[in-house]
């Protein structure tokens, strides 16, 4: 079996494949004051509750967008499966060629997503991960990945909006009933939904002028579900794309 990590700056989250099949995956908030011995100790209560051996992981992928915690993925990976994980980055065979004026820039979770969605929806494609940040990402018929829009992530818009202003108050995000509010509840949730609607939608239809195809558009993150069935371009909302894309990477490895 393999064990998948995406470490990414709000959560971490698990996958383990057996095969091809996804047969547990959870989220955990990351935290950068846990200790190797921490994270190993949570996955290992997560592995007795879904009753898996942890001597049946053969391999561990890894897309961390924190590099401050790669010590400690390494070190819970050897302490708790004797394995050295494969980080995935812009020099991985990913089978897509990467466009990137500086490709060490390019975040590792932008990369697997890429591949996960050519494998599974076809090229070309854009993948929108609604994280911490919001990004966009798209590849060419060609297989190239061709770069891609990161934008502030609707919860850090929110958080801005709220830490910034004394009266207003903390809602949830979710499409409200109308439009014109009647109360400052109905008017901040109309304000964040539509207001970041229409910033994804805007930027989605400039890169598919810019791409000059038609490009399958799949979203995938924390936020996607509530944020992506408004939009005139998102066909897919893929939740586990991240984790497969990993899986993909390191099938390529092996």
């Amino acid at each position: 079996m393999l064990l998948v990590i995406d470490a990414g700056n709000s959560n971490f989250k698990f996958g383990v494949f057996r095969g091809v099949d996804l047969v547990a995956h959870w989220r955990l908030l990351t935290d950068h004051t846990r200790t190797a011995q921490d994270y190993g100790a949570e996955l290992r209560n997560l592995f007795e509750v879904t009753a898996i051996d942890p001597k049946e992981i053969e391999g561990v992928a890894i897309a961390s967008v924190v590099p401050p915690l790669n010590e400690t993925l390494t070190l819970m990976v050897q302490e708790g499966f004797g394995l050295t994980p494969l980080f995935v980055d812009h020099t991985s065979d990913t089978g897509l060629k990467i466009l990137y004026e500086s490709p060490s820039q390019l975040g590792a979770d932008r990369i697997v997503d890429a591949v996960a969605a050519v494998a599974k929806y076809g090229a070309p494609c854009i993948v929108v991960d609604f994280g911490t940040a919001t990004t966009f990402n798209a590849v060419n018929s060609a297989h190239e990945y061709l770069g891609g829009v990161i934008a502030p992530g609707v919860m850090i818009s929110a958080e801005a909006l709220f830490s910034r202003t004394a009266k207003l108050p903390r809602v949830e995000i979710k499409e409200p009933e109308k439009v014109i509010a009647t109360s400052t509840i109905g008017a901040i949730q109309s304000g964040l939904y539509y207001g970041y609607v229409g910033l994804v939608d805007r930027v989605l239809e400039k890169m598919i002028a810019e791409m000059n195809s038609q490009p399958r558009v799949v979203a995938t993150g924390g936020m996607a579900r509530p944020i992506a069935g408004a939009s005139r371009f998102i066909e897919s909302i893929d939740a586990t794309l991240t984790l497969n894309g990993l899986r993909l990477v390191y099938d390529r490895k092996v």
